[in-house]
């Protein structure tokens, strides 16, 4: 009974660890992507976000209200994604969207794919002045 028990842990430390360890391979599927032409041509803030296990490259970014924002995100390690809520931003894997946020404020930046133990310590602030 023992062995099986250790089997069965085992088994779930390492599907944790596989599911938070992998690189993103899609050509783009799965991901929402908030763009189109003439947004491209007016981008006035750009922002270039990186996901490492199990944080993203800032605890904050800093963008104007009113104005365009082109968002990239990457995964250096492991399997993520981004979220903003309010601002209609949702990027699953490697990816990019545009957005422009209406108002002033501050806006949780978070991790939308389930990645492992650190995932809901994933987070980072986007201030919008």
């Amino acid at each position: 009974m023992k062995k099986w028990l250790l089997a069965t842990f085992f088994l779930s430390v390492l599907f944790v660890l596989a599911a938070c360890g992998g690189k993103d391979t899609s050509n783009g599927t799965g991901q929402v992507e908030n763009t189109s032409s003439s947004d491209e041509a007016n981008v006035s803030n750009e922002l270039n976000i990186t996901a490492i296990n199990f944080e993203f490259d800032q605890t904050e970014y800093t963008v104007k209200s009113g104005e365009t924002v082109k968002i990239s995100f990457a995964n250096k390690e492991g399997m993520h994604g981004i979220a903003i809520d309010g601002l209609d931003v949702d990027i699953k894997g490697d990816g990019g969207a545009t957005f422009t946020p209406p108002e002033p404020g501050e806006y949780t930046i978070y991790c939308n794919i389930p990645c492992g133990t650190g995932h809901a310590d994933m987070k980072s602030t986007l201030i919008v002045t």
